[in-house]
């Protein structure tokens, strides 16, 4: 694991922790029903400022509903009885962004195996969890908050992982090429 990726999940370790104090809340408009608040967003007194955590090189930040300024990010919204991780994957060049596009589609099309899994990710993001009072009762804290950390660190391992053997696949043909032209 890269070393600057170790702060960046202990900040969404951190951030996340204090967002899953989260409880049974039944819903206003429907008896019997239990919907997670911040999925609707009908009453503003239920939800609970979004919180962005960035990963860039020079600093890891933690801001209320602010801009991100690094190009991978998690965004943070909580509620009375669920929250929501909304992640943007860091694509530096073309490959990556093929190569996350790729593994996130795969991930999604099996969304029913994970169960925070949402099949469709925020806008501007690349993959979405969503956490009800149901999951916390479920899987408790620390596994959920373990999920979502080793998801992350799994995920950067992975890409960069099939970064490097997309690249020396390319670099074995490019030698056997220019071999074969060689007389």
């Amino acid at each position: 694991m890269a070393l600057s990726l170790r702060p960046y999940t202990n900040n969404i370790r951190n951030e996340l922790n204090k967002a899953l104090c989260i409880q049974i809340f039944p819903c206003q408009h429907v008896e019997r029903h239990n919907k997670p608040e911040v999925e609707i967003r009908d009453n503003p007194e239920l939800l609970l400022p979004p919180v962005t955590v960035t990963r860039s090189s020079s600093t890891q930040s933690a801001t209320a509903s602010g801009g991100d300024a690094g190009r991978e990010c998690c965004l943070i919204e909580g509620s009375i009885n669920s929250v929501r991780v909304s992640l943007r994957i860091g694509q530096m060049d073309l490959l990556e962004e093929e190569l996350v596009a790729m593994y996130l589609s795969f991930l999604q099309q099996r969304a029913e195996l994970l169960d925070v899994l949402r099949r469709v990710p925020l806008p501007g993001y690349d993959v979405s969890f969503l956490i009800t009072d149901a999951h916390l009762l479920q899987y408790g804290r620390q596994r959920l908050l373990d999920f979502v950390v080793s998801f992350i660190e799994e995920m950067d391992s992975e890409i960069s992982s099939m970064k490097l053997a997309v690249n020396s696949r390319g670099r074995a043909v490019a030698t056997e090429f220019l071999r074969s032209l060689a007389f």
